[in-house]
C-alpha cells in the first residue's frame, strides 16, 4: 500500500509490524543506514518500551544477533471493521495482530440505508465494550467496505445522496467515537493483507481476487497498489463475460458476478432444487446468505454433487475472468482470497480449465494461481493495516 513519508523510527516499526522481528543487521540493510545509526534508533525505541528483544537469530557463524519485535503489551489496540454487502464484522487487534475480542458479525444489508449506519455503530460499540478499550488505548478505527471508496477524502461515492451517513462515513464515525478513522475499499484491504501477510508477499506483480457476494480485485504492480486514474481500478465483477440475462447489482446485464460469485453459486443450487434435483443442501439453504454460502461450500467439500456443480460452474466463469486478467496484466501470481477462497480446491480445477482454454500458453505459464491461507480474516487484517500505516507517527511518539 502507499507509504506515508516515514521517518526512520516509523519505518522500523512498520517493518517489525509486518515481519514480526528483525535483527539490527537486517534492519540496517532494509532502511539503508549504518549499523551504528540503526543501533541508536533501536535503543531509543527500546528505551521507550515500544520494542522489545525477541530472542536470538539463527547463527551464521560467530555471536548470534538479537532480534527485536514490537511490544504487544503496550496497551495499544486497533478496532478493525470489515463490511460486505450483507454482513458487517468487527474485532480488536493488538499490535501483533492478535485478536483481543471475539470476532463479532451481524447481518447488515448495505441497500438498507436507513439502518445500516446505526447497525455498524452498534457493532463497534459492542466490540469496544467487550474489554477496557477507550480513546486512550485505541490507535484508530479501520473500516473497509464495498463501493467507490475514496480513502483520502473519507467518502464512499456509491451513495449518491451526500446526506447519507454512509457517504461521509469516515467523518461520521470519527464524530461518533472521537477516534482517528481510516476507510478503504474491501477488495483493496484484502490485497493489502495478502501483500503483507499472505500469498502476495515477496511478489512484485500480483492480483488478489476477492471472491464474495460479488467478485472484487486488488492490483499490485511493482510492489505498490494500483488504483487507476480515479482510484477505482479493480471493478472485476463488471467485466462483461456472461451470456446470462440476469441483471447485475449494477443494473446491467452480462457482468461476471452474475455467474462467478458466491451469490451466483447459491442461486444456481436453489434453482436446481426447485426444479426437483435431490441434494442434502435442501435442508441447509435459507434466507441467511452467510449460512447458505457456508453450507454450500462445506457440502461441496463433503462431496455433495449439486454443491460441487454450483461451485464448478462459478469456477469456470471465474477462470474466464482470470484468463482475461492474465492477458492484460501478466501477473506473477493471482491469489484467490475473500470469503469464497474456502472453496478454493473446488474452484481451482475449473479456473485452470478456463485458463488452458482461453489463455495463450506462453503467457499463462508465467502466472501461478494460489489459494489464500488467511481464510476469512483477510479483510479484517487489511483494515487493521490501514490504521497502523497512518498512525505510525502517533505511535512512535507515545512517550
Amino acid at each position: 500500500m502507499e507509504k506515508t513519508n516515514y521517518g526512520l523510527k516509523e519505518l522500523i516499526i512498520s517493518l517489525l509490524y509486518y515481519e514480526k522481528s528483525y535483527s539490527i543487521a537486517d534492519l540496517s540493510l532494509l532502511i539503508g543506514k549504518s549499523i551504528p545509526s540503526t543501533t541508536k534508533i533501536i535503543n531509543e525505541l527500546a528505551d521507550y518500551n515500544l520494542i522489545i528483544e525477541d530472542g536470538l537469530a539463527p547463527s551464521t557463524g560467530g555471536r548470534r544477533p538479537i532480534k527485536y519485535t514490537i511490544n504487544s503489551n503496550l496497551n495499544k489496540f486497533i478496532l478493525s471493521v470489515a463490511i460486505d454487502q450483507h454482513y458487517s464484522t468487527a474485532v480488536i487487534y493488538d499490535l501483533s495482530n492478535e485478536e483481543r475480542t471475539p470476532v463479532f458479525t451481524i447481518e447488515n444489508h448495505l441497500d438498507n440505508h436507513d439502518e445500516v449506519f446505526d447497525n455498524i455503530v452498534g457493532l463497534m460499540e459492542k466490540t469496544l465494550q467487550h474489554g477496557e478499550f477507550n480513546q486512550s488505548n485505541i490507535l484508530g478505527i479501520g473500516i473497509s467496505m464495498p463501493g467507490f471508496v475514496d480513502n483520502k477524502q473519507g467518502t464512499n461515492g456509491s451513495y449518491k445522496d451526500k446526506n447519507t451517513k454512509l457517504y461521509y462515513i469516515k467523518r461520521e464515525i470519527e464524530n461518533r467515537f472521537q477516534l482517528p478513522t481510516f476507510i478503504e475499499n474491501d477488495s483493496t484491504a484484502i490485497a493489502i493483507a495478502e501483500q503483507n501477510f499472505g500469498k502476495a508477499r515477496n511478489t512484485s506483480h500480483s492480483l488478489v481476487i476477492n471472491i464474495g457476494w460479488g467478485v472484487g480485485l486488488g492490483i499490485i504492480v511493482d510492489n505498490k497498489l494500483f488504483r487507476g486514474y480515479s482510484g477505482y481500478a479493480g471493478e472485476f465483477s463488471h467485466i462483461p463475460l456472461s451470456d446470462s440475462n440476469k441483471l447485475c447489482s449494477c443494473g446491467k446485464k452480462g457482468c461476471l458476478e452474475v455467474e462467478a460469485s458466491l451469490s451466483a453459486a447459491v442461486e444456481f443450487a436453489e434453482e436446481k432444487l426447485q426444479s426437483g434435483e435431490k441434494s442434502k443442501l435442501a435442508n441447509h439453504l435459507t434466507n441467511d446468505r452467510l449460512e447458505s454460502s457456508n453450507s454450500l461450500i462445506q457440502s461441496a467439500l463433503n462431496g455433495d454433487q449439486l454443491a460441487i456443480s454450483a461451485l464448478t460452474k462459478s469456477g469456470y466463469m471465474l477462470g474466464k475472468g482470470v484468463a482475461t486478467l492474465i492477458h492484460i496484466m501478466n501477473p506473477e501470481k493471482i491469489i484467490l482470497s475473500g470469503r469464497g477462497s474456502q472453496a478454493g480446491q473446488i474452484l481451482m480445477p475449473q479456473i485452470q480449465t478456463a485458463i488452458n482454454e482461453f489463455c495463450i500458453p506462453r503467457i499463462a505459464q508465467k502466472t501461478s494461481v494460489e489459494i489464500s491461507d488467511l481464510k476469512n480474516k483477510a479483510q479484517l487484517i487489511g483494515s487493521a493495516c490501514i490504521v497502523l500505516e497512518y498512525s505510525l507517527s502517533k505511535f512512535v511518539n507515545l512517550n
